[in-house]
């Protein structure tokens, strides 16, 4: 155990291996310490959209072939409608959770970062945080421990603009996928992600408000996805998460930072919650590197601004069967009008941009 370091991350998921690969980049000294042991998996609908690979090569990470499945884009299913396309920039990638821990502990390893497992951290000290009755000193101190961050409530940093609640549930399948999209089907009050993980694999999630649905029970309501997975194998028991929408007041304070979930999560409806994160690490890395951690809260602020605006338009979608199904028929009458929504969501169209197909797609809903 070293007895100071420049970094002390708390958290060695996805997000705090970030912060750590990308603060050593920059030359810092960094420490990450985990209660727990790799792999650490965390139930999610594991795909990365193209934005996502993006900021994660930035990293240094590469996903193998052989260990995940390329989609081209998105498929939105809602009853007998469906509509899909492509990404403008790039395939997304579909992997397994743990998969994707084990590569980010290579390059952290690799990059220098000083990983402690089965470590975990009681508390902060005026001059680090404390791991039992041991002090690791440390100049900087980043929580990047999850949604149920302790980091964050040590800090005083427990403050909410924002703080909604659903639920998700996730389990594997043994088959192999049947599009070459990411799927998303809307139900009642719920939804349903469909990712391809390997050429043999799929990962079904379900995402919803009552803490008390699972899978089984809400697949009756899908009956053509129901028929494809009656025959496969399960490859993995049902596992459940929290899925927040989450905005805190402030996300630093002296020398303290939070990262990742710990510093406020959009729906998982996005699927944007591990690029967020990797973009978190870079900045929070540009930060801790120059000494001041001041233009945090401002860039943070400003990363999530896409990802929350996608997460509200998609979630109107949940408001009202009647109101979805008339925007899947304005989609289909218009495949421009979803390909541009879809491009928006992976950062290759500007809100600005955008403004002009939301008041073409009103005009189609109005006439659907």
């Amino acid at each position: 155990m070293v007895n100071s370091t420049d970094v002390f991350v708390i958290g060695g998921g996805p997000a705090g291996l970030a912060v750590g690969i990308a603060a050593r980049r920059r030359g810092l000294r960094v420490m990450v310490a985990d209660g727990a042991e790799p792999p650490i998996d965390k139930p999610c609908g594991e795909g990365l959209m193209p934005d996502g690979r993006a900021a994660l090569a930035k990293l240094g990470v590469s996903i193998p072939r052989e260990n995940s499945h390329f989609f081209r884009g998105i498929r939105f299913v809602s009853g007998t409608l469906r509509v899909e396309a492509s990404f403008p920039n790039g395939m997304g990638v579909g992997v397994r959770r743990t998969v994707l821990h084990g590569l980010m502990v290579e390059r952290a390893n690799a990059a220098g970062v000083s990983l402690s497992w089965r470590t975990p951290v009681t508390g902060l000290h005026p001059e680090g945080v404390r791991l039992g009755e041991h002090v690791v000193r440390a100049r900087w101190v980043v929580g990047a421990d999850g949604g149920h961050s302790l980091v964050r409530q040590w800090a005083g940093l427990d403050r909410y603009l924002c703080n909604r609640t659903r639920f998700a549930f996730r389990r594997h399948y043994r088959v192999p996928p049947w599009t070459q999209c990411m799927e998303l089907y809307w139900g009642p009050r719920c939804q349903i992600y469909v990712t391809p993980v390997t050429a043999n694999e799929i990962c079904v999630a379900l995402i919803s408000g009552d803490q008390h649905l699972r899978l089984d029970t809400a697949l009756t309501a899908f009956p053509a996805l129901a028929a494809r997975l009656r025959a496969a194998v399960p490859a993995s028991v049902e596992r459940g998460a929290v899925s927040s929408t989450r905005k805190l007041k402030r996300v630093s304070t002296g020398r303290v930072a939070l990262a990742g979930d710990a510093s406020g999560t959009v729906d998982a409806i996005t699927g944007e919650g591990l690029c967020l994160s990797f973009r978190q690490a870079e900045a929070l890395a540009e930060c801790l590197a120059a000494g001041d951690l001041r233009s945090y809260q401002r860039t943070h602020r400003k990363l999530a601004k896409r990802p929350a605006l996608m997460a509200h338009l998609m979630l109107t979608l949940d408001w009202k069967s009647s109101f979805r199904q008339r925007v899947m028929r304005a989609f289909s009458s218009d495949p421009r009008l979803f390909a541009r929504m879809l491009a928006m969501h992976v950062g290759a169209l500007s809100p600005v941009d955008f403004a002009a197909t939301g008041l073409s797609l009103g005009w189609q809903v109005l006439n659907a």
